[in-house]
C-alpha cells in the first residue's frame, strides 16, 4: 500500500501508532439516505454489538456532496479520531483531505468508495462482473430486441462502471434500441429519477421494453411511475439486493426480474474487524488485508432463486 513517508514510519513502528483503544469513530456518510449505506451501517452496529465494542461513533452526513465529503474528513481528521470510515464516495475528489489524514497518522476504510492513496483499503463489489451478469440476463429476457430506458449515474465510480459494461453489452445487441438515457441526480435519486420517469412515459409510453437502473431504488422509482400510468409489461433491473428488491422480484406479476445481492452488511462487519486488528492491534496492514481493493461476492438474483435471499 502507498501511504505518506510520515504515515509509513508511523504504521511501520506501532501499526498506525493508535491508542490502546479506538473508541473515537468517524463515519462519513456520501449520502445517508441511500439504503445501501443505511445497510453496511447497520451491519457494523450489529457487529460492534456482537463483540461488545463501547466506540464512539460519530456520524457525517455528505448529502451527495464531494466537497462535503473532504470537508468532514478533514473535520474528522482535525478532531484526532482513530479512524475514518467513508461510505459509497467517490474519494477521488478528496486526495487532499485523504493525504491529511495519513499524514495525521489518521486511517481510512473505505466502502465501496473507490481506492485511493493514503487509505488503508477500500471493501466493495465487483460493479464491471455485476453489470456483466445483470445486463445481458435483461437484454436476453427481451429476447435480443426492444426499446429500453438507460438510466445511469456517472458520479460515483461504482453506477458509472456498471454503465460502462452495459454500455459496452449493447454493442452486441444490434436490435436493442435506447429510447433515452439520463444521468441520475444523486442528490435527489429518488425524486429525479421519478420526474424523469414520467417525462419519459408521457414521450414513449407503450413503446418501452425495458428500464436498466444501475441500482434498485431507481428501478423502483421507475416501476412505480410506470404502474402509475398503466404501463405493466415491462422489463425492469437493479443492482444491489436490497430486501424490498428481492421481494419486488419474487412477486409474482412484478416487473422487476432481476438484481444483484451485495453484501452491505458484511461489508460494514468486515470493516470493524479490520479496524480492530489494525487501530487496536497494532497489525501491520498488509499482513491481515490482502489488496488495496478486497472484493466480495454478489450473485445475480432472478425470479427462479429469488426466495433463497428473501
Amino acid at each position: 500500500m502507498k501511504f505518506t513517508t510520515k504515515f509509513v514510519a508511523l504504521a511501520t513502528a506501532v501499526g498506525f501508532a493508535a491508542p490502546a483503544f479506538a473508541q473515537e469513530i468517524a463515519w462519513v456518510h456520501s449520502n445517508a439516505a441511500a439504503q445501501s449505506e443505511q445497510r453496511v451501517k447497520a451491519g457494523f452496529e450489529a457487529w460492534l454489538a456482537e463483540e461488545g465494542k463501547g466506540w464512539n461513533v460519530s456520524y457525517l452526513d455528505s448529502r451527495g456532496s464531494g466537497e462535503a465529503i473532504a470537508s468532514n474528513i478533514q473535520d474528522a481528521t482535525a478532531r484526532g479520531v482513530d479512524a475514518i470510515i467513508v461510505t459509497m464516495a467517490d474519494l477521488r475528489a478528496s486526495t487532499a483531505a485523504i493525504s491529511e489524514a495519513a499524514a495525521a497518522g489518521v486511517p481510512i476504510f473505505s466502502v465501496d468508495s473507490g481506492y485511493v492513496d493514503g487509505a488503508v483499503v477500500d471493501v466493495t463489489t465487483n460493479n464491471w462482473a455485476m453489470s456483466a451478469s445483470v445486463s445481458p440476463y435483461l437484454l436476453d429476457q427481451l429476447g435480443g430486441e426492444g426499446d429500453i430506458i438507460f438510466l445511469r449515474m456517472a458520479s460515483h465510480h461504482g453506477t458509472r462502471k456498471r454503465s460502462d459494461v452495459m454500455e459496452d453489452i449493447l454493442k452486441e445487441y444490434g436490435d436493442i434500441n435506447v429510447l433515452a438515457e439520463h444521468d441520475i441526480d444523486i442528490t435527489a435519486f429518488f425524486e429525479d429519477t421519478t420526474n424523469q420517469m414520467q417525462d419519459y412515459v408521457a414521450r414513449f409510453g407503450p413503446d418501452i421494453d425495458a428500464v436498466w437502473a444501475p441500482w434498485d431504488e431507481p428501478a423502483q422509482a421507475a416501476i412505480n411511475v410506470m404502474a402509475a400510468a398503466g404501463l405493466t409489461n415491462v422489463k425492469v433491473i437493479g443492482i444491489d439486493g436490497h430486501p424490498q428488491a428481492v421481494e419486488e422480484v419474487c412477486r409474482e406479476g412484478s416487473m422487476m426480474i432481476a438484481t444483484v445481492s451485495q453484501p452491505f452488511e458484511g461489508m460494514g462487519s468486515q470493516v470493524g474487524d479490520w479496524i480492530t486488528s489494525i487501530v487496536i492491534e497494532g497489525a501491520d496492514a498488509s499482513s491481515v488485508i490482502p489488496s488495496n481493493i478486497v472484493y466480495m461476492d454478489a450473485p445475480l438474483v432472478t425470479k427462479s432463486n429469488c426466495k433463497d435471499f428473501l
